[in-house]
């Protein structure tokens, strides 16, 4: 018997490609997923945090939010025409809508009173400040009965006062006391921490000075403040922070039922107020208006180092008067 022909067998191979749930497309979808929902989130949390009139702001925006003619839904009227971007206030919706603010010329009235009473308010600051400051100071707190402190229409007025046992000069001189050089100069330091300007007046009772022809009270009142002056700077004050060294007699008592009593003998510190300074400086002229509003025969003394020509007006000697026990009470 003939050999039977084998069968033909056909083998199917089935071909795996190597890796392929290896593959790194699936990290580029879940990195796309994942920024979706960080989004989503996002804004849930941001609609969250607004309130009802913000919601509204932000859907009439989306109803109108074309910048081009005719693409938008609800074409508000603008310069650039219908659909452009317009020139009112955003709707709110829901019935809320933003107010229209008229601004009203400041009134020059209004905005000095706000400043006079913010000037104050610094002041009143300022002298609270001084007044602790005195308090926990070993220097000063022993002569706290000879420190007057108050605020006037110029500003800040700082009085040092003549005691009937405790006098700030010598008799008859412009020589200050120990103590008084003491209170000057931590004064001094204070006052360097404040911006303002200020000015020096000394003051007299009424005794007369007849001791030295042509030197009378004006000029014993203007060599005090410039000898407090001298020592204020020597405390560590700017020279440039003194304005004005003035001596005024005794025209402005501070006890005028009692000219002559001690507490007449004073120096008075003022740290003045912007108005006040801008007063003194006036046009920047030296036409002798640092002396207005003083009183008639006021001494205005002149800084010991002046030049020639530059002094204020009507200037006082500034050498020191002698010593004379014949003018006790000045």
């Amino acid at each position: 018997m003939a050999d039977a022909p084998a069968p033909i067998v056909i083998r199917r191979v089935k071909k795996v490609v190597g890796g392929g749930h290896h593959g790194g497309s699936w990290k580029v979808a879940f990195a796309d997923f994942a920024t979706a929902m960080m989004a989503f989130f996002l804004l849930m949390w941001l609609i969250a945090a607004t309130t009802k009139e913000q919601k509204g702001a932000i859907s009439e925006y989306f109803n109108n939010p074309s910048m081009m003619d005719g693409r938008a839904t609800a074409p508000s009227p603008g310069m650039n025409g219908p659909g452009g971007a317009s020139t009112s206030l955003v709707k709110l919706g829901s019935g809320m809508e933003l107010k229209k603010v008229t601004m009203k010329p400041a009134d020059p009235k209004e905005i000095k009173r706000l400043a006079k009473e913010l000037e104050r308010k610094r002041l009143e600051t300022l002298m609270k400040e001084l007044r602790q400051a005195i308090e926990g100071s070993q220097a000063l707190e022993p002569f706290k009965d000879q420190l007057l402190i108050d605020i006037t229409p110029a500003g800040l007025r700082i009085q040092i006062v003549d005691k009937q046992n405790r006098p700030m000069f010598d008799i008859g001189s412009s020589a200050l006391k120990p103590y008084t050089v003491e209170i000057l100069r931590e004064l001094g330091t204070f006052i360097q921490t404040v911006p303002n300007r200020i000015s020096i007046s000394g003051h007299t009772d009424n005794a007369p000075y007849g001791n030295r022809a042509g030197y009378t009270n004006w000029e014993l009142s203007a060599d005090r403040a410039n000898a407090a002056r001298r020592t204020l700077i020597a405390g560590g004050l700017e020279e440039n922070k003194v304005a004005v060294v003035v001596g005024l007699s005794s025209s402005v008592l501070f006890d005028k039922a009692n000219p002559e009593a001690p507490i007449n003998r004073r120096i008075s510190i003022v740290v003045m107020n912007q108005a006040e300074e801008a007063s003194i400086s006036g046009s920047g002229k030296d036409d002798g208006s640092i002396a207005q509003g003083l009183p008639e025969g006021a001494s205005v003394a002149a800084p010991d180092d002046a030049p020639a020509g530059g002094s204020p007006p009507a200037p006082a000697s500034a050498a020191p008067a002698a010593e004379s026990a014949a003018e006790a009470g000045h």
